[in-house]
């Protein structure tokens, strides 16, 4: 294989060197908003430049127009213009960015949130050696060992600026293995509709697509959904959406507790699979908005505490997901057993037969919480067989720990399969609770309420137990001897 051709290895490798070009100017949680514009802008700008090579040696020359290119690339937004500009160059890649915004639709509000144009933070020295970086390889379809290598390296990079970000990382990144386990759960389908209403950098979408490709059908064949609040994260999910190639992908703007987006004639749409990780205990979900001006009736079954968002985060899902529709939620595992007003939410959900499994998962899993959480499996159209049980799954014990933080290993992620597809018994693993057990546990999901983790004692031996206490008794009666002993000599006899 020529040197000239990125691998994936090899592609990893470069795109986090750019990351230390920035250390010491900025924040390292502000490092993935500058990384990944540089990269989408160089990326854009190699395939333009591959479509104008095929064009002029099937046309015989090079037509500038921007109907006949996947994402047309103004002058003033061209690699090689900027990569001369020595001088004011965060002024002159802010103006790229709007002007590849004008001239391409499908990258609206995309770019034009990333200002390089603070010289206190991003001086000019530091701006020429992060293109000078990105110069050093082409990008092109023809340069890469297989195009889709591109996105695999995107979600790379993701998870590494979430690991340096720390806490703040988990705010737009949820562990991949996790993501596996999820989508791999819910199993999208062709023709499907699948949504996330807090989608972050849109790793669970991305998969969902993926699960498609790995059993052999065309990732075009789903359809993909997703809204972000946070502007910065949604810019970051537009990309990842784009140089996967789901250019039909649609990623809305805003508040979904407060403005949802996807909605039909005042009633929200509704989709096949629906799948989030929202923060966890979200406080401030805008509960009193929702009381006073909620026009979807999400809240039907009753409306959680102001300062824990999680049981109004599963109720939007809910009231999402179509009648034969399935859906997932990662969570703190305090959702699963808090009283008062979410007990009457979760007695109510359990009643109408919404919930068909719970999965503790390990802890140290999110980069911004050493908490365990749990994975909360809801299905609207339960098969005969599970109807009016619910599974539960111990896999708290199962990973392989890292230095900072657990992961879940492929035979991990294959027990909890195994386990979530054969709905049956395992001992001190997972265990099919009937509904009237649940009721008698007061509606507490617990996972160690229902299935048996304590290890078994020890047999006692009597005898052996009672030739030590012999044993002890004997040396007991020695000590004191010997202690009346002394005594005697200090003139003390009692």
């Amino acid at each position: 294989m020529s040197e000239d051709i990125l691998t994936l290895d090899k592609l990893e490798s470069y795109l986090w060197e750019s990351a230390d070009i920035l250390r010491g100017s900025i924040d390292s949680a502000d490092y993935k908003n500058y990384i990944f514009g540089m990269l989408f802008l160089k990326r854009i700008n190699d395939v333009f430049a591959e479509e104008q090579a095929e064009m002029k040696e099937g046309e015989g020359e090079f037509i500038d127009k921007p109907l006949f290119y996947e994402f047309y690339v103004p002058e003033r937004a061209r690699w090689e213009h900027l990569a001369s500009i020595k001088q004011d160059i965060g002024a002159a890649l802010n103006k790229a960015f709007e002007e590849l915004e004008e001239e391409n639709e499908m990258l609206e509000g995309v770019l034009v949130n990333i200002d390089f144009n603070d010289k206190e933070r991003l001086p000019d020295h530091v701006l020429d050696q992060l293109i000078q970086h990105f110069s050093k390889y082409t990008l092109s379809n023809e340069k890469l060992e297989d195009p889709d290598i591109l996105g695999t390296a995107y979600e790379y990079l993701i998870k590494q600026f979430a690991d340096d970000a720390g806490k703040k990382g988990g705010e737009f990144y949820t562990p991949q293995e996790v993501v596996k386990l999820l989508v791999e759960i819910l199993d999208p389908q062709p023709g499907m509709r699948v949504h996330d209403p807090c989608c972050g950098s849109g790793g669970m979408l991305v998969y969902s697509a993926d699960h498609l490709k790995e059993n052999g059908f065309d990732t075009s064949r789903i359809t993909l959904y997703g809204q972000e609040r946070n502007l910065n994260t949604w810019a970051i999910c537009k990309m990842n959406m784009l140089l996967h190639g789901h250019y039909d992908a649609e990623i809305a703007k805003g508040d979904t507790m407060r403005d949802p987006e996807f909605t039909t004639g005042g009633d929200l749409d509704q989709f096949d699979i629906v799948l989030a990780n929202p923060m966890w205990n979200q406080k401030r979900w805008s509960k009193e908005y929702i009381q006073d001006s909620e026009p979807y009736g999400r809240m039907r079954y009753g409306y959680p505490p102001k300062n824990k968002g999680d049981w109004a985060w599963i109720q939007h899902m809910i009231a999402s997901t179509n009648k034969e529709g399935r859906l997932g939620v990662v969570l703190d595992n305090g959702a699963l057993f808090r009283s008062r007003s979410e007990g009457k939410i979760r007695k109510k959900v359990l009643q109408d037969d919404l919930i068909e499994a719970v999965i503790a998962l390990p802890g140290n899993l999110f980069a911004n919480t050493s908490s365990p959480g749990c994975i909360l499996v809801f299905n609207k159209d339960k098969p005969k067989e599970r109807k009016d049980k619910v599974l539960f799954i111990y896999a708290e014990e199962d990973y392989e720990e890292l230095s900072n933080q657990n992961r879940l290993r492929e035979e991990d992620l294959e027990k909890i399969l195994d386990a979530y597809h054969n709905f049956e018994d395992v001992e001190k693993y997972c265990r099919v609770a009937d509904m009237e057990e649940i009721e008698r546990n007061d509606f507490n999901l617990n996972v160690p309420r229902y299935v048996d983790t304590t290890e078994p004692e020890e047999p006692v031996d009597i005898e052996e137990v009672l030739d030590d206490l012999e044993q002890l008794e004997e040396e007991y009666e020695e000590v004191e001897s010997e202690l009346e002993g002394y005594l005697s000599e200090l003139g003390y006899d009692g």
